[in-house]
């Protein structure tokens, strides 16, 4: 019927075309406005870049400082670099050598803010020492070289099997120190003297 209405409207321009055929042809031609509409207005919100085996290195005086590690970065319209998949990040001391590692599931940077997160079954390495730091969540800031989280962590020392428990810590990139926001307790494992805990809020890792 509205094809029928449109022919008589072109063919013997009607004076007296129907109500409904002049409300037909109306609502036709709006449809056929906002479908134009939103194809040209349509939005992407996907990844305006996409990295594979991204590595970015961090340097002071020609030296070595951090080296960052991770099989995919997706880079979005706010410049915020998404990492899907692990991220591995290395710290160096000033021969050059790895004092520390650090490995999430995921992470992203924020370029705003100039701070990495990581997230995910995070685990910090101090070679040296050989102690061990794994916490859910991770913020590294390259600008002011610390490293904080507000979550849950522990801290496995292999040598003496010392076990720190707290929740929150603030510490140097290279994890040289640490200090821990609230301690939950320090527990120790020798012989049959049982779990021992210090109150200690503030230590060397």
């Amino acid at each position: 019927m509205l094809k029928n209405c449109i022919q008589r409207f072109l063919s013997k321009g009607d004076s007296h075309l129907s109500p409904f055929c002049i409300m037909a042809v109306c609502a036709l031609l709006l449809t056929a406005c906002e479908s134009k509409k939103d194809k040209i207005g349509a939005v992407y919100n996907g990844p305006l870049e996409i990295v594979n085996d991204l590595v970015v290195k961090y340097s002071e005086q020609g030296n070595m400082k951090v080296y960052v590690k991770t099989p995919k970065s997706l880079t979005y319209q706010n410049e915020t670099r998404v990492f899907p998949d692990s991220v591995n990040i290395s710290f160096f001391d000033s021969l050059g050598t790895v004092v520390t590692t650090l490995r999430s599931d995921s992470g992203r940077y924020d370029r705003n803010a100039d701070l990495y997160i990581v997230k995910g079954n995070v685990r910090v390495v101090k070679s040296e020492t050989k102690e061990i730091l794994t916490t859910s969540e991770l913020n590294w800031s390259p600008g002011t070289r610390k490293v904080s989280t507000d979550k849950a962590l522990s801290v496995k020392n292999i040598r003496t099997s010392e076990i720190t428990n707290a929740i929150g810590m603030d510490a140097e990139q290279d994890f040289s120190r640490i200090k821990f926001r609230k301690a939950t307790g320090i527990y120790k494992f020798k012989g049959v003297d049982g779990p021992q805990s210090a109150p200690d809020t503030a230590r060397a890792l």
